[in-house]
Order: C-alpha cells, then sequence, then structure tokens
C-alpha cells in the first residue's frame, strides 16, 4: 500500500487532516468505539482486539510531498516513533526525507506476550499497548503508542505495577541527583519548574504505584521512540492527553522487556525481533526462550534456525513470517543453535 504524504493522508478507512477538525474527530473516535465500530473509522493505533491470533496493524509506504516534512514529522503523524521509523528506512536522511521519497511505515505489531488487560508497556520496542475495558455494545480492542523510556543507566524498571493519580499541568521537580550533576557542572538547577513549555512532564501524567516514575507527556517530541528519560515513560502530547482521562485509577501497569516477540496469524507463525537493551545474560535467556514459544505455533515443522539467526541480526523490529527450513538447513538443525548464540554474540 503506497500512500501519498502531504496534507491529507488516507489510510485504509481512516482520513487524517491537519488542524482543529483532525483533533476534533480523533478525539470523537478515541472516546467512542461504538461510533468508531459503525462508522469503520479507527484513530492511528486503534485495532479491534484479534479474536484468534496475535497481530495488529499492517506495514505500508507513503510517498513525501513537503519538502518540510522531516522523519520525525512523518514518524509521528503516523504513530511511531525515531528508532521505529529509522530502522525501518535506513537509507533515508532523517532531516530532509526529499519530496518524492517512499517512507516505510512499519505499523504492524506482534502483541506483548502479556495479559491483554490495562496498560502493557514492551520498553525493547519503545511501545505502550493499552486493553480499554469494553462496556456492552463495544469492541475489544487495542491501542498502541510510541513511547520514551529510561537512558543508559536510568533503566525504567520492570515488573507489575498500578496507575495512583493524574495530573494535569503538573509542576516538575528535579531530583537531587540532576540538580547535583549541575552543580558539579558549576550550573544551577531549580527546585521546582512550573508548569509551561520548559516543563518536561508536558501537560499531562500519570503516577505509577513505584515511587518517583511517572508517564507523562513531554516539551521535546523529538525524544520519543529513543531512550532518553531518567526512567520515566514519555508520550507524545496528543498520545498522554487521549489516554489521560481514559485509564481508570488503579489500572494494572506490566512493564516487560521482550526484545523478541512471536505470534500467530490465520495459521503462520510470525517473529519481531528488536535489539536487546540489556546485558548478555538477557539476551541468552530471550534467545532460550524463543523456540518453546515458537514450538506453541509451529507443530509440523522444524524450527528455521538460519532465518532465525538472520532476524536476531537484523533485530529491525519487522514482522516477520517463519518459513519451512530448507533441506540443507535441516542437515546443520543440530548445530544451528550454537552457531546461532555464537555470531549474535551471546556466546
Amino acid at each position: 500500500m503506497i500512500l501519498t504524504l502531504g496534507h491529507s493522508h488516507t489510510i485504509t478507512a481512516i482520513t487524517i487532516k491537519t488542524g482543529l477538525g483532525a483533533l476534533l474527530v480523533a478525539t470523537l473516535l478515541s472516546t467512542s468505539p461504538v461510533l468508531a465500530e459503525e462508522t469503520g473509522e479507527w484513530p492511528l493505533g486503534h485495532y479491534r482486539l484479534p479474536e484468534y491470533g496475535d497481530l495488529i496493524g499492517e506495514a505500508y509506504k507513503v510517498v513525501v510531498d513537503n519538502e518540510a516534512d522531516t522523519l520525525l514529522d512523518i514518524a509521528r503523524t503516523h504513530n511511531l516513533g525515531y528508532e521505529e521509523i529509522r530502522r525501518a528506512n535506513p537509507n533515508v536522511s532523517l532531516w530532509v526525507p526529499g519530496v518524492g521519497t517512499e517512507v516505510v511505515v512499519p505499523a504492524q505489531h506482534i502483541l506483548p506476550d502479556a495479559e491483554r488487560t490495562g496498560i502493557v508497556i514492551n520498553i525493547a520496542e519503545l511501545r505502550l499497548y493499552y486493553y480499554p475495558e469494553v462496556g456492552e455494545g463495544e469492541v475489544p480492542r487495542v491501542e498502541t503508542y510510541p513511547i520514551g523510556i529510561g537512558r543508559d543507566g536510568y533503566d525504567t524498571p520492570l515488573g507489575i505495577t498500578t496507575t495512583t493519580m493524574r495530573l494535569e499541568d503538573p509542576a516538575w521537580y528535579p531530583p537531587r541527583s540532576m540538580r547535583e550533576e549541575a552543580a558539579a557542572r558549576g550550573e544551577s538547577a531549580p527546585a521546582v519548574v512550573p508548569p509551561g513549555p520548559d516543563n518536561p512532564l508536558g501537560k499531562h501524567a500519570i503516577l505509577l504505584d513505584i515511587p518517583g516514575y511517572l508517564i507523562h507527556g513531554t516539551n521535546d517530541p523529538d525524544g520519543i521512540g529513543m531512550r532518553a528519560s531518567r526512567g520515566c515513560i514519555r508520550m507524545f502530547p496528543e498520545d498522554i492527553k487521549a489516554i489521560f482521562g481514559a485509564v481508570p485509577l488503579g489500572t494494572q501497569v506490566n512493564i516487560v522487556d521482550q526484545p523478541i516477540k512471536v505470534g500467530w496469524d490465520d495459521g503462520t507463525a510470525f517473529v519481531q525481533v528488536y535489539q536487546f537493551l540489556g546485558d548478555q545474560n538477557h539476551g541468552i535467556q530471550s534467545l532460550l526462550e524463543t523456540q518453546p514459544m515458537l514450538n506453541q505455533y509451529i507443530v509440523d515443522q522444524s524450527v528455521n534456525y538460519a532465518q532465525l539467526q538472520e532476524l536476531l541480526e537484523r533485530s529491525d523490529g519487522q514482522v516477520v513470517p517463519i518459513e519451512p527450513p530448507t533441506q540443507d538447513e535441516l542437515v546443520e538443525e543440530q548445530e544451528q543453535p550454537l552457531i546461532l548464540f555464537h555470531e549474535v554474540g551471546l556466546s
């Protein structure tokens, strides 16, 4: 699917236009799943929850027709973060993609291997999944958004927690460590940053039952899709606004690190691989868990280790169907796992 990227973008049944009208339509649809189902129109990143299987969305291409658009602009328009758009378009200029350039939009995802309730955050793919509670007549659905997470040394904590409080126009209190770092550089850091354009929390924040950690907006949207925070989960301002009033207090938040995701759709097994964020021991554990996950879906053929090795080396986040191994690959099947460990640096 190739779409023209400009002032009006049509994606299947969804038409997105710039300006106030687009915000009104997106807000109306996001708060009215019944209407969305009746009209066939869903906001970007909103999908009917698969009754069977694990895949949502689809990849497509757009053609740049506005010379002012950067790759980051295109990513934000299409519900993607920095790493997602960069990995899918390694040969496209980040700042000047150029009119007429085709840009791949990797909008297909395998749902994380976690209970489909509340919020699930997979830090490996820099993405949040929200499973709203549905009422009578509503369609079970999932919403997914790109996020920013903790940079090296400030890892976003893993585990299950809950939402505890919602803050609109929050003040930000820089942590002591940040103030000490500023003092070491001979700079001063404020004890509090009031609401406004200089506040890194943006206009909306959802507190978690982990002291000091929040899901919040940002005053630096270019950082979405990166490891750039001190551990909190950042969202585009429009995305945090969309879930701010919809997520009840006490909602479960499951923060996982799944660089390898395995799913099933219409009788086919799929794999989606991201770069490992943790240490090598974690990478080994993730790799060891891949085969039993695949065995859930592949019951009549051997695992194609050659293809799995290629996917692990690429780690580009693309959803790829698993193909049966060739006869030559079957001969080497017993040795292939050891080769795979060695060549991806996990042995």
